[in-house]
């Protein structure tokens, strides 16, 4: 019998946190299988670590601070929205400063030298005064325009005549206003047979977009009739004119724009139409005067498009021609100006008119009658297919509407302005107080500056 030596004991390990990490670690003799051996081959293998990043993988930064983690896309919505109110801001503050410097710049209006006039206020009252006309009736000079709070349409407006000798001081004599709580504007004077005619449009909207006329007469220049419609209805009369002291013309623009036709009375009450003078273009406000040789010249407001904002690069002036009996016409335009409030008048054979210029280029957003542009009242010498500018007056923003008394060789005029210290936009000078201002010219000078242009 051979003698075997014992196996010797197993080693543990009493701390298990020291041992390699591969190796299973065995705290109970109790779990070890005596019929194998350990063999290095069956310890499991050591876990596979993978790469950080691989070609599937990028790298993938780590964050030191919020700052740096993706940002989430605000909403489509939203960001549409951000856009739209940046650039509302930005428009207006562009239009802000535009609109400031507009207010203050000063005024620019293009006086001829060599005209040899005088001016003065004749009414400066803090309230919008506006479409003046005048006449010399009796030994005196009498003026009418409209007051109003503003110049668009309002029920406050009315019409105040006023009365001089010389027509510096001024008294005012009466006071117009329409029926209802409409509008009134545009007053013509006319010195029919032994009576003082007057005819304003009447207007019931906030647009000054005059609906009908109304007519009323003095024989003494203090007692006046009653306001009261006249016919042809929807003609809106502009300022009758004769020859011979019996048959007056008046020319007169449809109320819905677009015609202007001829009318004629005997008796300044009764009138009827003679003619179409133009239609078609927006036809606004129209005036005549004679020519030498017994035709009637008339001019006309073109808009091509009513009462648009931002006004039209087609806006002109029409001139037409016509012979006794005055039924067929001749037609001409002048892209000089748009003549606005116009006034034709005649001395020494040659015609002229006292209307609206626009000075500025003929370009969006300033096309010609735009409210964004400069306005001036200014002197064109009229020809039967050329209307030529010869001299602006001291005016700007809101102006023209002249009325027109010619004394020999000085001529008289009455017109309103915004004022002309400054040179406001048109939408401004509409919405601000306007003065009556009077200019008395040696028409002389005008004869010269006139023959110039030839």
């Amino acid at each position: 019998m051979t003698n075997t030596a014992p196996e010797p004991e197993p080693e543990y390990v009493d701390d298990a946190k020291k041992a390699p990490t591969n190796i299973h670690v065995l705290t109970n003799p109790a779990e070890r299988d005596l019929s194998s051996d350990i063999d290095v081959e069956d310890v499991p293998p050591t876990p596979k670590v993978l790469p950080l990043h691989t070609p599937d993988r990028p790298i993938q930064p780590i964050p030191d601070t919020e700052h740096d983690l993706p940002k989430k896309k605000r909403p489509r919505w939203l960001r549409f929205s951000l856009y739209m109110l940046t650039t509302l801001l930005l428009v207006v503050a562009l239009f802000g400063a535009w609109l400031a410097y507009a207010y203050f710049r000063p005024n620019a209006a293009e006086i001829n030298p060599a005209l040899k006039f005088e001016t003065w206020s004749a009414v400066d009252n803090g309230k919008h005064n506006s479409n003046t006309d005048m006449i010399y009736w009796r030994g005196a000079f009498y003026m009418i325009h409209a007051s109003s709070p503003w110049h668009f349409g309002s029920s406050e407006c009315k019409l105040v005549l006023h009365k001089s000798r010389d027509a510096k001081q001024w008294e005012t004599i009466a006071e117009f206003h329409a029926p209802g709580q409409n509008d009134i504007r545009d007053p013509k004077f006319a010195a029919i047979g032994s009576r003082l005619y007057l005819y304003a449009l009447i207007n019931d909207s906030v647009m000054a977009t005059p609906e009908a006329t109304s007519m009323t007469y003095t024989a003494d220049g203090e007692n006046w009739e009653d306001l009261r419609e006249i016919e042809p209805k929807g003609w809106l009369f502009w300022r009758p004119k004769t020859r011979d002291n019996i048959t007056w013309y008046c020319p007169a623009y449809w109320h819905e724009h677009g015609k202007s036709a001829l009318l004629k009375s005997i008796d300044g009450e009764n009138w009827e139409q003679v003619s179409i003078i133009h239609e078609g273009d927006a036809n606004d406000e129209t005036d005549c005067e004679f020519l030498p040789d017994g035709r009637i010249v008339a001019t006309a407001r073109l808009e091509v498009e009513p009462d648009t904002i931002f006004g039209h690069r087609l806006g002109r002036t029409l001139i037409a021609t016509a012979g006794p009996p005055y039924e067929h016409w001749l037609d001409a335009t002048s892209y000089t100006t748009r003549l606005d409030g116009p006034y034709v008048f005649e001395y020494k054979g040659q015609t002229y008119a006292i209307g609206r210029r626009n000075p500025d280029p003929n370009a969006w957003p300033n096309q010609t009658g735009s409210i964004l542009g400069r306005k001036r009242t200014a002197i064109y010498k009229v020809e039967p297919d050329a209307l030529t500018w010869l001299t602006d007056l001291p005016s700007a923003g809101d102006t023209s509407y002249a009325g027109v008394v010619v004394h020999g060789d000085t001529l008289y005029a009455s017109y309103y302005t915004s004022d002309i210290n400054r040179d406001w936009p048109w939408i401004i000078g509409m919405l601000s107080p306007s003065e009556i201002r009077m200019v008395k010219i040696e028409l002389p000078s005008l004869d010269g500056i006139a023959k110039k242009t030839m």
